[in-house]
């Protein structure tokens, strides 16, 4: 869960460990470095937590996903905007939907190669 305003919280799912990295290493020009990169090569799952707004300006590629692979952004609503939009201009990004709390939204993407 993350606190409203100051993280941002990435969920990889699908793809390999590598692809996950990708995906984080996308998101850290604009937002700086996650807590914990993905390393563990068995997981199924990755999460990356950063602190949302510490970044400076996105990239524009991140290189190619070996396979499709879910992500799912959750932090305020700046935050998943700005999150989505880098990653829709590293990798072709397709919205699979959003939801919105009080002071927290959730955007599904799938991020194909």
């Amino acid at each position: 869960m993350t606190t409203p305003g100051t993280e941002l919280t990435v969920t990889v799912s699908g793809g390999s460990t590598a692809d996950a990295q990708k995906v984080v290493q996308a998101l850290e020009p604009a937002f700086g470095a996650p807590d914990e990169p993905p390393a563990d090569a068995n997981a199924t799952v990755h999460t990356a937590t950063f602190a949302a707004g510490e970044g400076g300006s996105p990239q524009e590629s991140a290189g190619h996903l070996s396979a499709p692979v879910t992500v799912t952004v959750q932090g305020t609503p700046e935050a998943v905007e700005k999150a989505s939009d880098t990653l829709a201009r590293a990798f072709s990004a397709h919205d699979q939907g959003t939801a919105s709390g009080d002071q927290e939204q959730e955007r599904q993407l799938l991020l194909t190669p």
